[in-house]
């Protein structure tokens, strides 16, 4: 532990972990910070420690909390192998990064001042714009994409069923052919194995050729039952399309959809999608797109959130230490 004493407040405590099962220390004030800024799946505590011990030997934890009687801050960092590259936990899969924090932001500001001693840049991918609002200045954020939604206080069930009767013939024609809509939670792991792999085969620049990655999806799922949905086209073993869903409070996450090559004049992906959509919507939640700006998302979409890169050289979190003196001075 590392004491940082403010000048005008009382001690500022700072831990660093190391190791995924030195986090597990961490849950409780991890849990309640995630709580306070309305977080996303993506910042839920077990998927982070999952993703700590399944992607450990590319990614060496280096988690950073500082603690306050004016605030808390988690910095859920790790130090990629490869280069020396500081980023947050998740590996290639976690779509929307942050920093967890309440109270005064100079909390905030001693963990990235320390996080800085490491002397190596840092890049997170990607921030959603509520969670731009807490990144001190000197730390340089980029536009990087939007997530294209579809809000449910802006559309109807009914409306949207209407706009989109391409997908809603083809779903009609999939069911004729013997297809039905089925649903599953997390806790099948043969089947996401088999929606992750054909994914990877469908695709050679998925990011799911890599098996350390299905393992990471197939644990996650096991983890979180209830928050993985799953929804399938399927007739006896022959399965149309699939969708992985992620639940969070009020909305449904569409996270990855694979479809059977042979029947894309039938579009089943976006099919399902549309059909998921549909539900979603009737359902009182919001459905999210998800990271990128593809057409067929922007079709769908009746709204959308701005997403930003950060990326700082290890001069600016220099700098940014160098800020926080002289009203932070580190003592052993």
């Amino acid at each position: 532990m590392l004491r940082c004493i403010a000048s005008n407040h009382p001690v500022l405590k700072i831990k660093v972990f190391r190791s995924p099962d030195n986090l597990a220390g961490l849950r409780s004030l991890w849990q309640s910070l995630a709580a306070e800024r309305s977080s996303t799946v993506f910042q839920d505590f077990d998927l982070n420690l999952a993703a700590a011990e399944i992607f450990a030997g590319r990614e060496e934890p280096f988690v950073v909390c500082a603690e306050a009687s004016y605030g808390a801050a988690i910095v859920p960092a790790v130090i990629r192998r490869s280069d020396g590259l500081l980023r947050l936990l998740g590996e290639e899969l976690f779509d929307y990064r942050a920093f967890l924090h309440v109270g005064d932001p100079e909390v905030l500001l001693g963990a990235l001042a320390f996080l800085a001693k490491q002397g190596s840049g840092l890049e997170v991918v990607a921030l959603r714009e509520a969670d731009c609002d807490c990144v001190p200045d000197g730390l340089p954020l980029f536009p990087f994409t939007v997530a294209p939604a579809i809000l449910h206080t802006k559309l109807s069930a009914a409306e949207f069923h209407r706009r989109h009767e391409r997908p809603v013939r083809y779903l009609r024609r999939l069911r004729q052919l013997g297809f039905e809509l089925r649903s599953y939670h997390g806790n099948h792991p043969r089947l996401l194995h088999a929606i992750y792999w054909n994914k990877a085969a469908q695709d050679p620049q998925s990011l799911f050729r890599d098996p350390l990655r299905i393992e990471f999806m197939l644990q996650a799922a096991l983890l979180k039952p209830q928050c993985f949905e799953i929804f399938t086209l399927e007739r006896g073993d022959k399965m149309a399309a699939a969708l992985v869903t992620l639940r969070d409070s009020g909305v449904r996450r569409l996270y990855t959809v694979w479809f059977e090559p042979e029947m894309s004049k039938l579009s089943p992906g976006m099919s399902l999608i549309c059909e998921i959509a549909r539900q979603s919507l009737a359902a009182g939640l919001d459905c999210d797109l998800m990271t990128g700006e593809q057409p067929f998302k922007l079709r769908l979409a009746n709204s959308s959130v701005a997403l930003y890169k950060l990326k700082a050289t290890a001069r600016q979190l220099a700098a940014l230490a160098g800020a926080a003196q002289p009203a932070l001075r580190l003592a052993g």
